[in-house]
């Protein structure tokens, strides 16, 4: 089974490119490395430079509940320790518990492929694949049809009109 991953920190397109036409972004740290760090913002409406617009809404959490201060390119956990984005479950996990757990039971978070690993691979998705973890509420959804390889129920024929 493969859980995805974040590719890494985020990157901040800078509106130009390169001489190849690609467009060329920064980490966050090289700004983030000229700025004091406010450990009370918690709304884009505070901020100046970049991330206006940003929706938001995640309690009572400020930007630097969750943003390494002394390394814009990491997250922080409660305990101040560094965490890579790569591993956001983690973060994510220290304060949605139940969630985590219903996640490792196979109860929580969407996959790809088959619950009978003999039958195939499968692919589950980590915290940020569903939810903006600015504004992680997620919007209330039907839920799909079960898997194929989990439940077989069988299709009678319509019946005849005589």
């Amino acid at each position: 089974m493969t859980i995805q991953r974040p590719a890494g920190p985020p990157r901040v397109n800078t509106g130009t490119t390169n001489f190849h036409g690609r467009a060329v972004t920064v980490a966050c740290g090289t700004c983030h490395a000229t700025t004091q760090p406010n450990t009370r913002t918690h709304a884009s409406a505070a901020l100046i430079q970049f991330h206006q617009g940003l929706n938001y809404a995640h309690g009572e959490l400020t930007c630097l509940s969750c943003h390494n201060p002394a390394n814009y390119d990491t997250l922080r956990l409660a305990d101040g320790r560094g965490v890579e984005f790569t591993d956001v479950m983690t973060l994510c996990g220290q304060c949605h518990g139940s969630q985590l757990r219903d996640y490792q039971h196979g109860a929580h978070g969407g996959m790809t492929g088959y619950w009978d690993l003999s039958r195939g691979p499968r692919t589950r998705n980590n915290c940020i694949n569903c939810h903006d973890p600015h504004s992680p509420k997620y919007p209330l959804a039907r839920p799909v049809f079960p898997p194929r390889d989990r439940i077989s129920v069988p299709v009678k024929a319509p019946a005849a009109n005589h």
